[in-house]
């Protein structure tokens, strides 16, 4: 039992990754993280789940103990009041959700910042709990991240599709319904009928050996296209990131400036429809809007000096989307009442249905801002996979480097077969309602790691420091707790399910071939290692 919580040396993380055979090209300024984070938090969130957290959702009959948050649970047995089922909405005060789940978010970012500095080691929290918690919990982590970044992306995916065949049949182009539709999908939509079918050039589904088949091929081809940039090298991924980036929080701010000269004030009365419990829930639900910002920590061995530049990429990332998201909330209650976005999964698109122009822009800036995500959290899934193959926990072919772009091609492109297969096959929604508690999960760890490492290595070099420490880092640890309380009781199910299967594959393979158990701490990772490569 000993042997699975045994830590991993920061100096020795750090040695290793300075090896010439797992060099990367250092090529990343704060600018560039920044953008990296603003690229991976601004996304489907924004535009999709601030409706949804001011509205509030409500659970069928049939699934709605499955589809009640926990913390209604625990309020109605400690208060002896009737059972609440589904998520109550935030109204006007969504404006507060955002805020909640940006403070949670705010002192996660803290420890990441101060580990990232401490540690500029490829791995993200996976890396930093092998350093404090353990290798039994560094793999927990590092399966928890697939959650964040895999399989969030494989629904990012599909939402891509979405919004790239809408705006092709507006713009008069349209496709075969079993093109561009997964199996599940294309059977709702036939059933359902009505104007959706007029999106689709034809709605027959074909028929191969007697069974009808129907594919997403525009969300296997974008991720396609984002893992080919990525493998091409970290500089060139950058550079189109920063100009997505760009093009999206122009829009956002496009719409938070047009929309604030229609906001009437009435439409925030009452401002707490639902008191604190509404505002808690909808930060569960908006929390989401908020991951990626760790994704910058991914990027430690690619960044030009990372003890001063991940803090900053890290913190300001978070600190612009959070303000950029009050104030689109803000003026999406105050343009509508907030009852009117009930079920809608295009609360921005919708407060502005009566502005043709600003719609279609605000649809070119939602896919600008998938497209970013997809880019992020691609060159984020396989950054992990690397740092747990270096330690043994994966296959060592995972942490091969590119001999010319110094980027890890093998995890990139296996990233890209499953996340784009899946994707083109599956609806996958209900795989997404993991992505929340896998992070907040891996959050709450990292601020603990923080503790930890205060405790056992005082005296090592921190370039960041959070400052009032244990404070923070429990804060930290009681956010993401709670709001891990917000979510369904069928996500927290799906979770425990999702870590058993991850230790099963940790037990019969992770264990028996990690580095640190078996005491080679060391060793080259390629068969023929490249040379040097100086940037």
């Amino acid at each position: 039992m000993n042997t699975l919580f045994r830590t991993k040396s920061p100096d020795h993380l750090i040695q290793e990754a300075a090896a010439p055979e797992r060099q990367m090209k250092r090529a990343l300024g704060p600018f560039h993280l920044t953008c990296i984070g603003i690229g991976a938090i601004i996304g489907t969130g924004i535009f999709a789940l601030a409706g949804t957290a001011a509205a509030g959702e409500q659970a069928a009959a049939v699934d709605s103990i499955l589809k009640t948050p926990v913390m209604n649970f625990i309020q109605s047995w400690i208060t002896h009041a009737p059972l609440v089922f589904g998520r109550p909405g935030a109204g006007p005060a969504v404006m507060l959700s955002f805020i909640v789940a940006g403070i949670a978010c705010g002192f996660a970012a803290l420890c990441y910042a101060e580990l990232a500095a401490m540690i500029p080691v490829s791995g993200s929290a996976y890396t930093y709990s092998y350093a404090t918690l353990g290798e039994i919990i560094a793999w927990i982590i590092g399966w928890d991240l697939i959650l964040e970044y895999a399989v969030g992306n494989m629904a990012v995916a599909v939402g891509w599709s979405g919004y790239f065949v809408s705006l092709c049949s507006s713009a008069g182009i349209k496709f075969p319904l079993w093109l561009v539709n997964d199996y599940a999908s294309a059977k709702n939509i036939l059933a359902t009928g009505g104007d959706a079918l007029a999106t689709y050039s034809s709605t027959t589904l074909p028929i191969i050996g007697g069974h009808q088949i129907a594919l997403n091929l525009p969300a296997f081809l974008i991720v396609a296209a984002v893992t080919t940039l990525l493998i091409f090298g970290i500089r060139e991924s950058a550079r189109t990131n920063t100009t997505i980036v760009i093009i999206k929080v122009a829009v956002v701010v496009f719409v938070i400036a047009f929309g604030a000269f229609m906001v009437h004030p009435s439409n925030w009365s009452p401002f707490l429809p639902t008191g604190f419990g509404g505002v808690m829930s909808g930060a569960a639900i908006v929390f989401f809007a908020f991951i990626g910002f760790d994704a910058v920590s991914t990027t430690a061995e690619e960044t030009k000096n990372p003890q001063r530049d991940m803090p900053i990429g890290i913190i300001a990332s978070l600190i612009i989307c959070t303000l950029l998201y009050v104030l689109m909330a803000a003026v999406i209650t105050g343009m509508r009442k907030y009852t009117t976005y009930f079920g809608d999964p295009a609360a921005v698109a919708t407060a502005f249905a009566a502005y043709p122009v600003a719609k279609a822009l605000i649809s070119a800036g939602a896919i600008a801002g998938i497209t970013s995500v997809l880019l992020v959290f691609q060159l984020g899934q396989p950054r992990i996979f690397m740092a747990m193959a270096r330690d043994g926990l994966l296959w060592p072919w995972f942490a091969r480097i590119h001999p010319r772009f110094r980027t890890p091609h093998n995890t990139t492109i296996v990233t890209e077969v499953v996340v784009g297969v899946v994707a083109m096959l599956s609806s996958i929604s209900w795989l997404a309602d993991l992505t929340n508690i896998g992070t907040l999960f891996a959050f709450a760890l990292v601020c603990i790691g923080v503790m930890v490492l205060r405790k056992t290595a005082p005296q090592r070099p921190r370039p960041f420091r959070v400052p009032m420490v244990p404070l923070f880092p429990i804060l930290g640890v009681l956010f993401c707790f709670v709001l891990m309380l917000s979510l369904p009781l069928e996500t927290w199910g799906r979770f425990f399910g999702w870590l058993i299967i991850g230790l099963c594959i940790y037990f019969f393979y992770g264990m028996s071939h990690s580095k640190l158990r078996g005491g080679l701490d060391t060793g080259i990772t390629e068969d023929q290692p490249p040379p040097l490569i100086k940037t």
